[in-house]
């Protein structure tokens, strides 16, 4: 197909343009980035190592399982997951979960249900679902990660503080006043040396920017903490990670409620993953997602998880941007992380438990505040979505992640069948008591509008005279209904109603089809008695010269192929009655100007108009021209026209040559048949000089001297019909009517010019 750009887009890896904040395109090999890897994973896993056991301890589980499952999580769903840059693990959003199970069946009975769920989740990626997680409004996800920066903010300040956060956004609102009251002052200071290291980072020269700044900033206030504040909490666990470590149990019983568990920690932990691949696509420009091989990589870790009694493991949001934030450039960072959490818990505790809780809080309130991002709030400002971003945002921070994401997809949801079934309906008071009232259709016809078009249609006045204007992409059969019962009984009253269809769909074949989207008509315009009109032609990319210029021929070839592409099928049926013959009702005579389009500016079609076109759309008096004679003869004689249209235009050319001669110009360059040409407007200026009434009326109406000319011509043209021998005849007998029109190319619109003056054909313009 010319002139067309094709796209393969896959529904399990799309790739927008730019760069990886700051790191090279993702390379495939364990260690082809491991100068970037390195430092992100240890980044990474300073942050997941305290999330991970208080995620534990709020889950009533051991602390150790925290531990297991972000070993795991980095080392198992690194290894195969989908996404590059996403960092699984214990996460948030399971906690009431699996506090619920381990209440319920028991820490063991709780690490098969994480098992079994892992086997749920295999079975989901091997079926291809994954790609589900693409239909997710964007603004969801931007809110979603601003509602988690939000949460983490919250929770943040309290352990900065020197206190300890609540369990849910609201506590931690409303505990804040009581812990600035009691700040442990050396925690603040610490937690706030993080804080400013990470924000002064970007102006450090370049040689120590090659440090992440995440990692210097935590071992270097670490490092102070533990010369000027040794009494400050810091991380603290006991025992070892492989103490931790059980097989799973049965349920004893309750099978029943633990398939039900299986099934909602699976979709729970699934949804939550892939919601976080997606989200964390829009934060770098490498390789994206492969969501269904990353259900898979989640159901490997959930599985292993399981079975060495650890957390349900989930893509968590928090770990997995720190890791695009330090500069992690491929999945070695996450499972590097995952190693580091395994070592580190089994061989350097010690080490581990020096780091002081506030500085991971600082650490934390820089990457939770750039979740949330100005940019994002006004892009949907700008595109009406604020309310599903502001929603969603204070459902993930006041209820939790799942309950967030689900209600602003709801809402999403509802938004685009508002804006795509809610119809267009208007009804338009005519300006005067003659003409029609106006009522306007547009958009998706559907029962839905139903109330809206009863209430509109019954606005207009009864035995009034009413043009209905549907422009309709869709169209079904209750509404076609209730259109054309209104129709009947507005006749019954004495009016008429004429339906006149601008859109993509037929009103008729509501009647008995099913209702479906179709393609949108385009030009040509069909025949005006249908009335039906297609949308403007498309604009094809038109090869070029060297020079820039367009190829003439290849233009013409280029339009004549997407003629036969887009719009032979639809001429055929409109031409079927005209093979044999033709029986225009109007002779249209109009200047050659290629800015002059008879059937555009009539909404005629094929057959409509007997067209004779020429330089200044004049009228010859008998034997001066044998090629307008025989026009006019055929018309009239031969195909018995109805009436003749004289049709100037504004800004002629060929009035301009005329006012140039009068002038003393001249239009030497034209040569002399063009002069000569001219002899049959010249009358035209002569009655202008004189002061024809079209002139005055013209002038009146603000037009330039130029228009004013072009619509003296139009006048003057008319009363050479009623002297032609061809067509005086039969405008005097009545039998063809004479109308003179004027084109206004700069407003588009179309003036009535009579002998003696003009008159404005919109109705809107009549009126000023």
């Amino acid at each position: 197909m010319p002139n067309s750009q094709q796209t393969s887009i896959s529904t399990d890896s799309h790739s927008p343009p730019g760069k990886n904040r700051g790191t090279s395109p993702l390379k495939p090999g364990f260690l082809s980035n491991l100068s970037a890897d390195l430092p992100a994973s240890l980044v990474v896993f300073l942050v997941a190592l305290p999330l991970s056991l208080g995620i534990a301890a709020a889950s009533g589980a051991p602390v150790m399982a925290g531990l297991i499952a972000a070993a795991v999580g980095g080392i198992v769903a690194g290894s195969l997951g989908g996404s590059p840059l996403q960092v699984s693990g214990p996460a948030a959003g399971l906690t009431v979960v699996v506090a619920g199970l381990v209440d319920e069946f028991g820490w063991q009975v709780t690490c098969a249900i994480t098992a079994a769920a892992g086997v749920v989740q295999l079975l989901l990626g091997v079926s291809r679902v994954g790609r589900a997680a693409l239909a997710v409004s964007p603004v969801v996800v931007k809110a979603m990660l601003a509602g988690i920066g939000i949460t983490i903010i919250l929770q943040q300040l309290h352990v900065l503080l020197g206190g300890q956060a609540a369990g849910s956004a609201i506590e931690n609102l409303t505990n804040l006043p009581a812990a600035i009251t009691n700040v442990e002052l050396h925690a603040a200071l610490l937690g706030l040396a993080v804080v400013a290291v990470l924000l002064a980072w970007k102006y450090l020269p370049a040689a120590v920017r090659k440090i992440p700044g995440p990692l210097a900033a935590v071992v270097a206030v670490t490092g102070l903490s533990v010369a000027v504040a040794p009494s400050v909490e810091r991380i603290s666990f006991s025992g070892s990670i492989f103490d931790a470590m059980a097989l799973p149990g049965l349920p004893d019983g309750n099978w029943r409620g633990a398939a039900m568990a299986v099934i909602t920690v699976a979709l729970i932990a699934s949804i939550e993953s892939l919601l976080s691949a997606v989200a964390v696509d829009k934060m770098h420009t490498g390789s994206r997602t492969n969501l269904n091989r990353e259900l898979v990589g989640q159901g490997s870790a959930n599985v292993v998880s399981g079975m060495l009694g650890g957390l349900p493991v989930t893509g968590v949001i928090v770990r997995s941007a720190t890791n695009v934030e330090a500069g992690a450039a491929s999945r070695t960072s996450a499972i590097l992380h995952g190693v580091w959490v395994l070592v580190f818990s089994a061989l350097f505790a010690g080490l581990i438990q020096l780091i002081p809780l506030s500085v991971l809080a600082g650490l934390l309130l820089v990457i939770g505040a750039k979740l949330i991002k100005v940019a994002d709030i006004k892009t949907s400002l700008r595109t009406g979505d604020l309310l599903v971003y502001v929603v969603t945002l204070g459902c993930v921070v006041f209820l939790n992640l799942l309950e967030g994401v689900i209600i602003g997809l709801a809402l999403a949801a509802l938004c685009v069948l508002w804006r795509v079934l809610r119809a267009q309906i208007h009804a338009h008071e005519p300006s005067a008591e003659q003409l029609p009232w106006r009522v306007t259709i547009a958009g998706s016809c559907s029962f839905f509008a139903l109330p809206r078009l009863n209430r509109v249609l019954h606005s207009v006045p009864e035995s009034r005279n009413a043009v209905v204007e549907l422009n309709a992409d869709y169209l079904d059969h209750a509404f076609r209904e209730a259109l054309v019962a209104w129709q009947k009984q507005h006749r019954n009253s004495g009016a008429t109603v004429v339906l006149e269809e601008h859109g993509t769909t037929a009103f008729r074949d509501a009647a008995d089809s099913t209702p479906q989207r179709q393609d949108s008509r385009e030009f040509p315009l069909p025949p005006r008695t249908s009335w039906q009109a297609g949308p403007p032609l498309e604009a094809d990319n038109q090869a070029d010269d060297d020079g820039g210029r367009r190829l003439p021929l290849r233009s013409i070839l280029l339009g004549i192929d997407k003629y036969h592409r887009r719009h032979a099928d639809k001429v055929r049926p409109l031409v079927q009655d005209l093979t044999e013959g033709q029986n225009p009702d109007t002779l249209f005579v109009a200047c050659v100007d290629s800015r002059v389009n008879p059937n555009l500016i009539t909404s005629s079609g094929p057959g409509d108009l007997l067209t004779l076109r020429n330089i200044g759309n004049v009228v010859c008096s008998d034997g001066h021209d044998a090629s307008i004679d025989s026009a006019l003869s055929f018309a009239v004689k031969g195909l018995s026209v109805d009436s003749i249209v004289i049709c100037g235009h504004s800004n002629c050319g060929a009035m301009k040559a005329v006012l140039s001669d009068a002038e003393g110009a001249g239009n030497a360059v034209l040569g002399a048949g063009f002069d000569s040409w001219l002899g049959h407007a010249r009358p035209s200026y002569r009655s202008l000089l004189n002061g024809h009434p079209v002139a005055v009326a013209a002038e009146a109406a603000g037009y330039s001297r130029l228009d004013q000319l072009s619509m003296v011509n139009v006048a003057v043209q008319l009363r050479k019909l009623e002297e032609h021998p061809v067509t005086g005849p039969a405008l005097a007998s009545g039998r063809v009517q004479a109308t003179g029109l004027f084109y206004d190319i700069c407003t588009a619109r179309v003036v009535l010019v009579t002998t003696e003056g003009i008159e404005q054909l919109d109705p809107s313009l009549a009126v000023r």
